[in-house]
């Protein structure tokens, strides 16, 4: 079973619900095949049992069926949950949003958000592949933490943005090392600079200046390769990247020494 965050929403409580549902009754619903209670049990028996398919079946009958009971809008967010335990990400994509549409200031609403990021965030493939999902990951997670930044759900968002970051960032690399590998330099410097520019707090960073050194050293850029590597040194003094950066420049009779007018330094601006 998926370790998603403990839901303390329409999640928490299952046996409050079963017991409220078996001691009473919805008269203003229209019960065309079933009735409700027996309805959402039966999605909330399959859930417990890990039939989660079967589950989001059932919640989806409940809503079918009953539309207007107080039991719907419990299923919709549900269904959703439901969706995203048995791996199917774009219904429970669907129907998370469905939820938000329709019950956007429902206390369960920030869960509904939650589930739209994981189910983008479960689907992020390496970095040989496209990033599209990547990128739809990113955007809701951080939705959800610009929208409820106190909610419980916020902390796991925020570590899971990081993550996403720098999955992006790790697919630049990997194209900037192709087009280094081709002699396509400027290509590879505008991937790195991609990096330092925009995922500046990612892993990736320290071998992202180290790859500047060495492609601007082979166009004879030398000010913005001593830059690049005094950047690189300034922050991560220990790295094996600067040490390698060092060595490249030394055996070239150059020294790592920052340009203040470089675009380098000005992503540091905060720093230098």
């Amino acid at each position: 079973m998926k370790k998603l965050r403990k839901f303390s929403g329409p999640m928490s409580g299952l046996i409050l619900l079963l017991l409220i549902a078996a001691c009473s009754s919805d008269k203003t619903s229209e019960y065309v095949e079933r009735p409700v209670e027996e309805l959402y049990n039966q999605a909330l028996a399959d859930l417990n049992s890990e039939s989660y398919a079967a589950a989001a079946q059932g919640f989806d009958e409940v809503e079918r069926q009953h539309p207007y009971s107080v039991w719907s809008t419990k299923a919709q967010v549900m269904s959703a949950f439901a969706y995203y335990q048995s791996n199917q990400y774009d219904q429970a994509i669907l129907a998370a949003e469905r939820f938000i549409e329709l019950h956007p200031g429902n206390k369960d609403v920030s869960y509904a958000y939650y589930l739209v990021a994981i189910s983008y965030y479960e689907q992020i493939t390496g970095v040989e592949r496209d990033q599209k999902v990547t990128r739809q990951a990113l955007n809701a997670l951080q939705n959800l933490v610009r929208r409820f930044p106190n909610s419980e759900y916020a902390r796991d968002a925020r570590l899971k943005i990081d993550l996403a970051k720098d999955h992006l960032a790790g697919k630049e690399m990997a194209i900037g090392r192709y087009y280094q590998g081709q002699q396509y330099l400027i290509g590879a410097i505008n991937r790195y600079r991609l990096v330092i520019e925009q995922y500046q707090t990612t892993t990736h960073v320290p071998e992202a200046l180290h790859r500047l050194t060495e492609a601007y050293l082979a166009l004879g850029i030398t000010d913005e390769a001593q830059t690049a590597a005094a950047v690189l040194g300034y922050n991560y003094p220990g790295s094996e990247w600067y040490e390698d950066s060092y060595a490249l420049l030394d055996a070239n009779y150059l020294k790592p020494e920052a340009n203040d007018d470089s675009w380098i330094v000005k992503a540091w601006k905060t720093i230098f």
